[in-house]
């Protein structure tokens, strides 16, 4: 397993059947702890957690990824991202993004009354260009589900990934039963793919639990690379 894989970890009409609980009308905080496979190992834990911040409608998203077993000999430390947002809208508008790796890290924060996004990466300046649906590789998670809940979902998005600016594009592929530790949920599957790249990642998002992502599989050329399954979730 190699660190683009680690990294990927950290990369959204109703479709519940009848008699299932409708989704939340608002974004609530949640926490999700998950296992992620890769070519059919367990090789480390993830978890998502969502909180509100001190001020009305800003909130804070942070994934950690946590290698296990002999694979962390080699990853040692645990990969955590976290994102500031706040909504306008019903749409997410991202204020501070950090990642960090041991002593690795990127920092940027978000300007958008200049639409640049100014910081380092690994000590490296970053100046970037933003337009108005730029997320960051955390912030976009929420984005599709408001933008699932509200019928919105764009064909494209821009992606703060790294040192640069990304396009991708966002698939909506239906409704699908799934089965998971939490039990058999209906979900709404998106694929995500940058352009020009063969690797697709698709993720799967419960309406019954407000869109909370309960699934992603990333494949290169119809082949799976790896995958991250819901273990638990708790919703406040």
């Amino acid at each position: 397993m190699n660190k683009a894989v680690l990294a990927a970890l950290a990369l959204a009409a109703s479709p519940y059947a009848s008699g299932e609980p409708a989704p939340d009308a608002a974004l609530q905080p949640f926490k999700a702890h998950f296992v992620a496979e890769w070519k059919g190992i367990g090789v480390a834990t993830s978890d998502l957690v969502l909180t509100r911040d001190t001020a009305p409608d800003q909130w804070v998203y942070t994934w950690r990824i946590t290698a296990r077993g002999i694979f962390r000999m080699a990853y040692s430390d645990d990969v955590v991202q976290t994102s500031w947002f706040s909504l306008n809208s019903g749409h997410v508008r991202t204020a501070k993004y950090i990642a960090s790796e041991g002593s690795k890290q990127v920092k940027l924060d978000f300007d958008w009354d200049a639409h640049r996004a100014k910081g380092a990466s690994q000590d490296k300046p970053l100046d970037l260009v933003l337009t108005d649906n730029t997320q960051d590789v955390l912030s976009i998670q929420i984005e599709v589900m408001q933008d699932l809940r509200n019928g919105t979902l764009p064909a494209k998005f821009s992606i703060v990934d790294q040192d640069e600016v990304k396009v991708f594009n966002y698939t909506r592929e239906g409704t699908e039963g799934l089965r998971t530790s939490l039990g058999v949920l209906d979900t709404v599957k998106i694929a995500s793919q940058r352009e020009g790249n063969n690797r697709i990642l698709h993720m799967w998002f419960a309406p019954a639990l407000g869109y909370a992502p309960v699934q992603a599989e990333r494949t290169r050329d119809g082949k799976s690379e790896f995958a991250m399954r819901i273990k638990t979730l708790d919703r406040q």
